[in-house]
């Protein structure tokens, strides 16, 4: 581009996709030949929504326990001690969730399960 070339104010992009009615939700679904390069993994995102809300809710302290947590949001304390340990996922293994490219390896219950008391066996289980 050379000094002085006008650029234009309004960038057109046609993509061309149609909608589809699936259950009473609606899907875009674009042509054969284009294909998303990730999907997120839902039931790990929404685990990973639900624990960051519990640990705001227990450090603010409108609750002062798991129990009290658990009792209110109908959920067995143990559990939620489970989906609580997804807060201390590394950014970018949290990053990765939410965008999707965490690897079909990397699913809710095995990030549910005890952490290995040989981390290095953890590191290797999701490569």
């Amino acid at each position: 581009m050379t000094r002085g070339t006008l650029i234009p104010e309004t960038v057109t992009l046609h993509v061309p996709f149609h909608i589809v009615k699936r259950g009473g939700r609606k899907e875009m679904h674009l042509p054969d030949r284009v294909r998303p390069d990730r999907k997120a993994d839902n039931t790990l995102v929404k685990a990973l929504a639900r624990a960051f809300r519990w640990k705001r809710m227990l450090e603010s302290g409108e609750f002062a326990t798991i129990s009290e947590l658990a009792e209110r949001e109908g959920i067995a304390p143990s559990y939620i001690t489970r989906v609580l340990r997804l807060t201390l996922l590394a950014p970018d293994t949290v990053e990765a969730i939410l965008d999707g490219t965490q690897g079909p390896e990397m699913t809710l219950a095995r990030v549910l399960e005890p952490f290995p008391l040989q981390w290095s066996l953890l590191v290797g289980h999701f490569r």
